[in-house]
Order: structure tokens, then C-alpha cells, then sequence
């Protein structure tokens, strides 16, 4: 196998766009992996980690590094060359030349002096300075960099509120402003529900979810996931909801979270308390319900998302209960043989997905555990009962989020399958901006593998999944549900809805 490194320089591109760029390279003939980041020295370090690079060597942040491992050297060049050609193509389409993009703040905002929001996407130790720097031109920022610390975030967001501004991050992977979709969101019509949510793939089911229901998103606001912790305090989950609490076109609010801290959660709840609009909260694993007529809570993310449908329109009747009623003739209850194991690329699917199911399987692990369930003591090996968090930085070292490459996932379905102990794989499938132009075909070519592999081993081997999206997204959510059905997967609603079918395969009784 061939492994080897390319430095260009003056070849700056946003994390979004190297991600996609290996996701491509991976998918070239003659590759075994493929890395494009860009050169500092925390994504170096990452790469030595990860094995895809010897040493850390000398490079200025505005370099850009690939790394590509190859069957052969001629492999690795064509790759190479098939990167450069990519890096170098320019925008079709036969308009006016396009003037040249502007290289900060400054510029861009010079020749676009209407705007009030800057996204952010560069390596996370520059990602403050230049939110800093937004924010004293008094613009709105959103930070989809990690690599933030703590005491950046809370400065930030410290400055923000003082100024009447807001900062949705670190690590803000989705938000929904006026309609206009920021890094990972859907397609979703626009309307009178408005989300605040410290978590990306929380709000995506939320949004898609009230868009199914056949209502509408006003604004989705992305805080990043820290924002809910004992350190950072919800500061941004506090202006957010005074934003809509003020909003003409919001009617109703939707307040969710991965499992925050207990003392932030509180006083985001006593703040909802003096909103005069209805607030939904689900707080993924909090059980605090104080009093306030406007408040309702969820447990899951589809609670949230039906709720907030119902109290927009009171005269519509909408029921969880008994949906698996018409299901039980095509579900048999214990016929699931052997452990479960979730396979997520949403953490916050994973954290609901673990809440759910822990106290009907028992004994759970998980690389992201939440209270009650174990940590996975090696990452690369399930035991038991595992449910993982797929997009976690262990898993995405050199790599792109397995929303743009499924690979990693696709690998690690194949190896759950191989294991005699494993009898249910379940999933999400996440569409949108910024996903795999078409996720389902390629994880069912890795599911015909699977059962084949079960099949001679005497096992019957069950995979339950999900679709987080809307039939206006670009991959086409009925032409994922079909390939997925196709294949034979047992398709659920939402992620709670998951949870079920495998509760009920497992055990014959439902959550």
C-alpha cells in the first residue's frame, strides 16, 4: 500500500468543502483512504493519530494537505491529479466572471454591506478571532468550527448578548434563518414553529418532522452542543427564545437539547416560563417539569415536533399511541435473536436512542453514554448491547462525517454483521444540504452483504431504520425509502419510532 502526502500552498477551503473533496477522493479507483484537510497543527496531530501520516511536519495553516493511500503509486498520482484538477476547476455556467471572493471579514462585508451574519468554517483555532472580529462589525455569527474552547465560546457569546447579537456555536452544525439553510438543514416549508436547539441533527427531525405534519418552521437556531453546559450556561438558548419570544412571524417555540446540565436546564425553563407564546421543551434525559401554563414537555424528538403541531392547531388530533397496532401482523415479537446494535451518524439521535431502550435491554454501551449506560471500553469492538455515535471526532480523524461519506458506517455495519452475537442493526439516514447526494445505495449493497454472511451462519440477521428528511430534499426521500424497503429494511417514522420497532422485535412489548 502506498501512503503519500502533498502540501499545496495558498489552497484555503472551508471543512465543508474538504470533506466532500474526501469523500470523492476515497471513491477513486485504487483507494484505500483519503484525507484533505487543511495544515494546522491539531489537524496534523489528528492525521499522525489516525495513522495517515508518518510524523508532523512543518506547514503554515494555509496550506492544504492531502493524504492518500493507495493500492499502488500510480493510484495515489491519479488521485492527486484528480484532487488538484477539482481544487483548480472554477464555477461554470457561462455568466460574467465572477470578481475575485473576498479574503476577510472586511471585504466581504465592503461588498456586501447589507448582510448581518456571518458563517464561519475555518480551523477551530482560528474560528474566535475571526468570530470576534464579526461581531465588532455588529454581525450575527455562526461558528460550524469545533476546536473552540470553552472560555472562547463563553467570551463570545458574553460579548454577543451585551451587544444584542447572537453566536449559534461552536460547532453549530445546523441552523434555519428565515428559510435560508446553513451548513447541514432541509428542505422544510416555512411557517409559525420556531426551534432553538444545542443540537444539529435534534433539530433536522424536529424541522422535517412539522414539515411532514404539514406545518412550518419560522427559524431554526443552532446554538452548539455546549452551549446547555455548566460552563457555558445557555447563553445563546437564552437570546435565541427572547428572539422569537419577539418574533411576529413565530406562534409557537420548540426548545431542545442533548442531555444538558441540570442547573442550565432549570433556568432555561424558568426563562420559557415568562415567554408569552407556547414553548415545547425536550431536554433529551431531563425530567424537571416546572410549572407554566405555556409549557408542555417531550420526551422524544418527535413528542417535541407533535406537540408543537397540536398547539399550533388545536382541532387537529394527533396520537402517538397505538401506531404499531397495524405494524404486529409484519413485526413478530422475540423474533430478534442476540444483541442490538445502533449505528448512528447524529449524536442526538444516538443519546434519545440510548434514553429509550436502556431500562427494556438492560445492560447498554456506547462510545457517548448517558447516564445509566456503560462506556464502550474499546471503540472498534461492540459488546453487548451497543448503540454509537458514528460522527464522533474518534471516528472522523482524517475522515469525512459519515453524513458525506458513509463509509465509515457502511464498514462498520458489515463488521457488526459478522459477529454471530450480532441479530438487529439499526439506523438513521440523514438527507439535506451537505449529505451524501444519495446514502441508501450504497448501504444497501453493504446490507445484502450482511444477511448473505448471516444467512450461511444459520442466523436471521433484522435491521431497523429511519429517514431524517423531507420529500423536498435533494436526495429524494421516497427514492431513499424505497432502496431501503428494497432491501428489506423495517422502516420507522422517526428515531423514537425506531426505538419501538426494536423494543417490540426484542422483547414483544413497546416503549
Amino acid at each position: 500500500m502506498e501512503n503519500t502526502q502533498h502540501f499545496l500552498t495558498g489552497y484555503y477551503r472551508d471543512s465543508v468543502a474538504l470533506m466532500q473533496l474526501s469523500s470523492k477522493l476515497a471513491a477513486q479507483e485504487g483507494i484505500a483512504s483519503a484525507s484533505a484537510q487543511m495544515a494546522t497543527a491539531a489537524n496534523l496531530e489528528l492525521l499522525v493519530n489516525a495513522g495517515l501520516l508518518d510524523q508532523v511536519v512543518p506547514a503554515r495553516p494555509n496550506d492544504l494537505l492531502l493524504v492518500i493511500r493507495a493500492s499502488t503509486a500510480e493510484h495515489g498520482q491519479a488521485a492527486f491529479e484528480f484532487a488538484k484538477k477539482t481544487l483548480d476547476e472554477k464555477p461554470s455556467g457561462g455568466g460574467p466572471e465572477k470578481p475575485e471572493p473576498p479574503r476577510s471579514v472586511e471585504m466581504a462585508l465592503s461588498a456586501h454591506p447589507e448582510s448581518n451574519l456571518v458563517l464561519i468554517s475555518t480551523p477551530g483555532e482560528f474560528a474566535a478571532a475571526e468570530a470576534l472580529k464579526a461581531l465588532k462589525q455588529g454581525l450575527n455569527v455562526m461558528i460550524f468550527s469545533d476546536n473552540v474552547s470553552g472560555a472562547q465560546e463563553v467570551m463570545l457569546k458574553t460579548y454577543a448578548r451585551d451587544h444584542e447579537l447572537l453566536v449559534m456555536g461552536p460547532d453549530c452544525g445546523t441552523s434555519l434563518i428565515g428559510g435560508v439553510p446553513l451548513a447541514f438543514a432541509n428542505v422544510v416549508a416555512a411557517g409559525a414553529i420556531g426551534v432553538v436547539g444545542a443540537s444539529g441533527t435534534g433539530i433536522q427531525q424536529v424541522t422535517c418532522l412539522v414539515d411532514a405534519l404539514g406545518e412550518g418552521i419560522s427559524h431554526a437556531i443552532g446554538t452548539g452542543g455546549h452551549d446547555l453546559s455548566e460552563e457555558v450556561g445557555g447563553i445563546t438558548m437564552l437570546s435565541a427564545l427572547d428572539l422569537l419570544a419577539h418574533d411576529n412571524n413565530t406562534e409557537v417555540i420548540v426548545l431542545l437539547s442533548k442531555p444538558p446540565a441540570r442547573s442550565v436546564a432549570l433556568k432555561i425553563i424558568a426563562a420559557a416560563k415568562l415567554v408569552p407564546k407556547k414553548v415545547v421543551i425536550c431536554f433529551l434525559g431531563a425530567v424537571e417539569q416546572l410549572d407554566g401554563s405555556n409549557l408542555s414537555y417531550a420526551r422524544t424528538l418527535e413528542e417535541a415536533a407533535m406537540l408543537a403541531v397540536g398547539l399550533l392547531r388545536p382541532s387537529r388530533k394527533l396520537s402517538l399511541t397505538g401506531r404499531l397496532v397495524r405494524e404486529k401482523n409484519q413485526l413478530d415479537p422475540h423474533r430478534t435473536k442476540g444483541f442490538v446494535r445502533g449505528l448512528y451518524t447524529g449524536g442526538t439521535f444516538c443519546y434519545e436512542a440510548q434514553i429509550l431502550l436502556q431500562s427494556a435491554l438492560g445492560e447498554v454501551y456506547s462510545n457517548i453514554p448517558t447516564k445509566g449506560v456503560k462506556k464502550l471500553p474499546d471503540l472498534w469492538t461492540s459488546v453487548g448491547h451497543t448503540i454509537l455515535d458514528l460522527g464522533d471526532d474518534v471516528f472522523t480523524r482524517g475522515k469525512p462525517h459519515p453524513m458525506i461519506d458513509p463509509s465509515t458506517r457502511n464498514e462498520r455495519l458489515l463488521k457488526e454483521a459478522l459477529d454471530p452475537q450480532t441479530g438487529l442493526i439499526f439506523f438513521d439516514l440523514v438527507l439535506g444540504y451537505g449529505a451524501h447526494e444519495d446514502p441508501a445505495a450504497g448501504l444497501v449493497e453493504v446490507i445484502r452483504q450482511a444477511r448473505e454472511s448471516a444467512h450461511k451462519g444459520g442466523r436471521r440477521l433484522e435491521f431497523v431504520g429511519f429517514i431524517c428528511g423531507t420529500t423536498k430534499d435533494p436526495q429524494g426521500f421516497e427514492k431513499q425509502a424505497s432502496t431501503l424497503r428494497g432491501a428489506g429494511v423495517i422502516l420507522a417514522q422517526s428515531n423514537a419510532h425506531a426505538a419501538e420497532m426494536v423494543q417490540y422485535l426484542v422483547t414483544g412489548r413497546l416503549l
